[in-house]
């Protein structure tokens, strides 16, 4: 596979024994979907599949009214959540990707409380009727955060990966948002350059998270 702004990919002849290896757009690898275009469009609504099939074999201990709603949120984070949140230490999430987990969130709370589609009900009230507020964006930041704290410190591949630069002149048009500008953001440190620095001080940083945290998305 070769990893690619152009629409289309380069190709890449990789010959073992005398036979040609044939060139994927994407594979699964340690679970996690790798796509060409360096993208996490796919993996992200791959694992909100996942996770809305694995809340359907649970449906009847997920809805099941007699539980208390409290029990099953907690059973819906025990279960469901560690299936969709999989691998998101290294998500790179857009505004439209962000949207799609909101939605997911509410998604699941609006079947629980078992309301009927067609009900005309804001996400507020919803929320309010279950006792709860969102936190998948939280949780998500969050756990990008320790993890990327982690690793700079560590000073390892990862952190030449996450702080190199290439060589060339910048592509025409909006640049990419890189993980660690929605993590800055999230963060309110300012600058990059003010994230990585903070990073090298673990509890400077865990209180950055913390802070982060409690304020929310």
């Amino acid at each position: 596979m070769v990893a690619s702004r152009k629409q289309i990919a380069p190709e890449c002849n990789i010959f073992i024994g005398g036979t040609k290896l044939k060139q994927r757009e994407q594979f699964k690898y340690l679970g996690t979907l790798i796509s060409s275009d360096g993208r996490n469009k796919v993996e992200i609504s791959s694992r909100i599949a996942q996770a809305k099939r694995s809340f359907q074999k649970m449906k009847a201990v997920l809805t099941n009214q007699c539980i208390s709603i409290q029990t099953r949120q907690r059973a819906l984070q025990c279960y469901i959540e560690p299936i969709l949140m999989y691998g998101c230490e290294a998500w790179t999430i857009s505004k439209q990707t962000q949207k799609n987990l909101e939605a997911t969130e509410m998604w699941f709370i609006r079947r629980m409380l078992r309301t009927p589609w067609v009900a005309k009900k804001s996400n507020e009230k919803f929320l309010k009727e279950a006792h709860t507020k969102r936190s998948l964006m939280n949780k998500i930041r969050k756990r990008q955060a320790t993890f990327f704290g982690h690793v700079m410190r560590k000073g390892k591949m990862e952190h030449i990966v996450t702080t190199g630069m290439m060589e060339g002149k910048r592509s025409r048009g909006r640049q990419r948002e890189k993980m660690l500008d929605g993590l800055t953001k999230w963060l309110n440190a300012g600058r990059v350059t003010q994230a990585l620095t903070a990073t090298m001080d673990r509890d400077v940083w865990k209180d950055m998270v913390a802070n982060a945290t409690k304020q929310g998305t």
